[in-house]
């Protein structure tokens, strides 16, 4: 029983397997919560541990890559039974739990923070990130052009699509958006934006895990997880303010209070079109800046969040993979002028986060890992990204961004997109 799987008991992952197999061998996987649960951490734990121990690719986030990733081929070669699939998909997409996860791991971050970091962290943020948009653009669309790619087709089907970030508020909003101007069929579209999308997220990734690998060589140019110099992203430290224990209470409190924040969201989504992780963002760092957390609900959500990046993010992983990650959109941009627009991209990005950190007084390559964010495929990208740098406890900042960057882009490209039409 010391020996497991992720987090799963050795015994206790060999008999989920027994258990999985017996149901799936007569075709009727049952879609309960209980057995979804088996399913995503047996698969989702399995697919990590993998990655984690290849030599070499370990350093590279190939946990976070096989989990996503292979479950995603298995797809698309058929090699996983239909059943299973479909039980995944409808879990997955009916229970949306990737918002529930992104709500526990944003809402423990900001109110684990030091609120003088928060207030800094957040505006120096967007240096970076403007910084950072204007660069790679520029690098992506010059790359593609000298590839043959065309200039237009270049900038608005390859560079905005991979900043515009992610699938669900990047990717369709800008396809149907370009159907519109064009009076064209938005699916067709859709098929032409989806891949450098999939594969800048993958990109990302891997410049994700190398920055970490980076950050283990050379430790001057890292926090760790920090962002500035001398404040710590973790649980505030400061004197009278921890307990030393944290019960039941404070982590179910802690729990509610993350739901209640994207439950908000949803509601100012609902009423004003506004994406709910970004108002959900928002209303955390808004109640964390009025003071309103006491020092126990701080704890009881450091708690949460831990256990959500400890024990959901491998199955969460999986889940995406299976459900959200189609592997023929990946392979469409295996064309080697593509893959070295994206790549120019993803890297330029990624290096001016890194690059600028030491004049706004962060580290660089915490920093550069933030805004490699931008780059990634949404919420589910951010969570790969962060994953394969082992720095979950940035997502706040990746959020941004990710969620505010990508609405930027989508709406300065759908603008010039209808300017060069006109």
């Amino acid at each position: 029983m010391e020996l497991r799987v992720g987090v799963v008991p050795l015994p206790v992952f060999v008999l989920l397997v027994g258990v999985i197999g017996y149901f799936i061998s007569k075709g009727k996987l049952p879609g309960e919560v209980s057995m979804m649960l088996a399913v995503l951490a047996v698969c989702g734990f399995a697919c990590g541990e993998l990655g984690r121990h290849l030599p070499v690719l370990r350093h590279l986030g190939a946990g976070a890559i096989f989990a996503t990733f292979i479950p995603s081929l298995l797809v698309y070669k058929r090699w996983m039974p239909v059943d299973a699939v479909a039980t995944v998909t409808e879990f997955t997409k009916s229970t949306n739990f990737l918002y529930l996860f992104i709500s526990a791991i944003i809402v423990g971050s900001i109110f684990g923070m030091d609120r003088d970091v928060l207030i800094k962290g957040f505006f120096k943020i967007f240096v970076p990130i403007g910084a950072g948009t204007i660069l790679a653009g520029a690098v992506g669309t010059a790359v593609g052009t000298a590839l043959g790619l065309g200039t237009r087709h270049t900038f608005f089907y390859i560079v905005v699509p991979v900043m515009a970030g992610g699938v669900g508020e990047g990717a369709i909003p800008l396809s149907t958006g370009y159907a519109d101007i064009l009076h064209g069929n938005q699916g067709d579209l859709f098929a032409q934006v989806l891949p450098p999308v999939m594969f800048g997220s993958l990109t990302a990734i891997v410049l994700a895990g190398l920055l970490n690998l980076a950050g283990k060589r050379c430790p001057a140019y890292t926090g760790n997880g920090n962002l500035q110099p001398g404040h710590s992203e973790g649980i505030s430290t400061l004197q009278g303010e921890k307990t030393g224990h944290v019960d039941v209470m404070q982590v179910a409190a802690a729990g509610i209070t993350a739901v209640s924040l994207y439950l908000v969201g949803t509601v100012a989504y609902s009423a004003f079109g506004w994406p709910a992780p970004v108002v959900m963002l928002c209303a955390a760092v808004a109640v964390k800046l009025t003071r309103a957390v006491p020092p126990a609900l701080q704890e009881g959500a450091q708690f949460v969040y831990r256990f959500f990046a400890v024990a959901v993010t491998y199955p969460l992983l999986f889940a995406i993979g299976v459900a959200l990650t189609p592997w023929a959109m990946l392979i469409r941009a295996f064309a080697l002028p593509n893959l070295l627009t994206i790549s120019a991209t993803v890297v330029t990005m990624t290096a001016t986060g890194f690059l600028v950190a030491r004049r706004i007084g962060m580290f660089p390559i915490d920093l550069a890992i933030v805004t490699s964010c931008r780059c990634g495929q949404g919420g589910t990208g951010d969570v790969a990204i962060l994953t394969a740098s082992d720095r979950m406890n940035l997502m706040p900042f990746a959020q941004v961004a990710t969620r505010i960057g990508g609405a930027m882009t989508v709406t300065i490209g759908l603008i010039a997109f209808a300017w060069m039409r006109g």
